[in-house]
């Protein structure tokens, strides 16, 4: 029974980075087509999560304990820096740089967040982490500086800075999240990230979910935007939660080298992005960064 549950975990684990990596090319392809604006896209995403956070939390029987107000505003910085910022950026950014490109800089949280914690928490840095941010860096720097624009990437240079800043935002989000992680459920906790976020962003997409044409959707279209926000989002959350509390954070923080892994492959048969030598080698520099830097104690709660 116990390793039925564990197989189970590793599973959706697997599933959780699968469905972000398909993201990268999901969006791409609806802001390609003109089916969605990048602001708008965002609203259904985090529209159509908290709903389905709320539908969850009604029909559990055991419904947790509500958030103390003393949390809420830590709550509402967590809405900020990890949906308000975090996401608004990320698929502006993803608009403007290509696939491959904002998956690989994703992979830097893991590092950005160490040395984020070494900063607010004062945490202990050792060589090994200061040489993985210094190969995050350079892996980086290789990404930005060779960027060749396409059709499917305007402007790689203003869209790889916005998916950077994404992940710094995230990093501190997961620093100032971690204490309503250990005090209250985690789902609980997230559905109230994903409401706050909901409100925070309605000014800045509200104009651009307005004006998407969905006069010219194809039921094709309509399931891949399905899969952004059901599988992409909620499900991919959820897993993500199953499989930390299954095999804990250590385990399933190391699938998150599969993220851009699938994302590569998926953009390249799809969209024909190209996996160039200066990607490999930067990819190498990110992977080596990353896994030095989470040596000890990196903790991954989610996308």
């Amino acid at each position: 029974m116990e390793a039925t549950g564990k197989l189970r975990a590793h599973l959706a684990l697997l599933l959780t980075n699968l469905f972000f990596a398909i993201n990268f090319t999901a969006v791409k392809y609806l802001i390609a087509e003109g089916l969605v604006f990048p602001f708008g896209l965002n609203f259904l995403r985090i529209a159509g999560s908290a709903i389905l956070f709320w539908i969850l939390y009604f029909f559990n029987r055991n419904r947790p304990s509500k958030i103390e107000k003393a949390d809420m505003p830590r709550l509402a910085l967590c809405a900020l820096t990890g949906i308000a910022i975090n996401q608004l950026l990320f698929i502006k950014g993803l608009s403007l740089t290509s696939s491959i490109h904002a998956s690989l800089l994703m992979l830097a949280s893991p590092i950005l967040i160490t040395f984020i914690a070494a900063w607010l928490l004062k945490e202990s840095l050792n060589f090994f982490k200061i040489l993985g941010l210094c190969l995050g860096i350079s892996g980086a720097a290789i990404l930005i500086s060779l960027r060749t624009p396409g059709a499917n990437a305007p402007d790689i240079l203003w869209g790889d800075v916005m998916v950077i800043v994404n992940a710094i935002s995230y990093a501190f989000y997961f620093i100032l999240v971690k204490p309503l992680m250990d005090k209250y459920s985690p789902v609980s906790v997230i559905r109230m990230v994903f409401t706050f976020g909901f409100f925070m962003v309605i000014p800045f997409c509200w104009n651009e979910f307005l004006s998407t044409p969905w006069d010219k959707y194809s039921l094709a279209d309509y399931l891949i935007l399905s899969q952004i926000v059901l599988c992409g989002t909620f499900l991919a959350y959820l897993f993500n939660i199953f499989g930390i509390h299954k095999l804990g954070a250590s385990i399933a923080g190391s699938y998150i080298y599969l993220q851009p892994l699938f994302a590569a492959v998926i953009a390249a048969v799809v969209l024909g992005e190209e996996i160039s030598m200066y990607k490999l080698i930067a990819a190498a520099c990110i992977f080596i960064g990353v896994y030095l830097a989470r040596k000890p104690g990196y903790q991954q709660v989610e996308e």
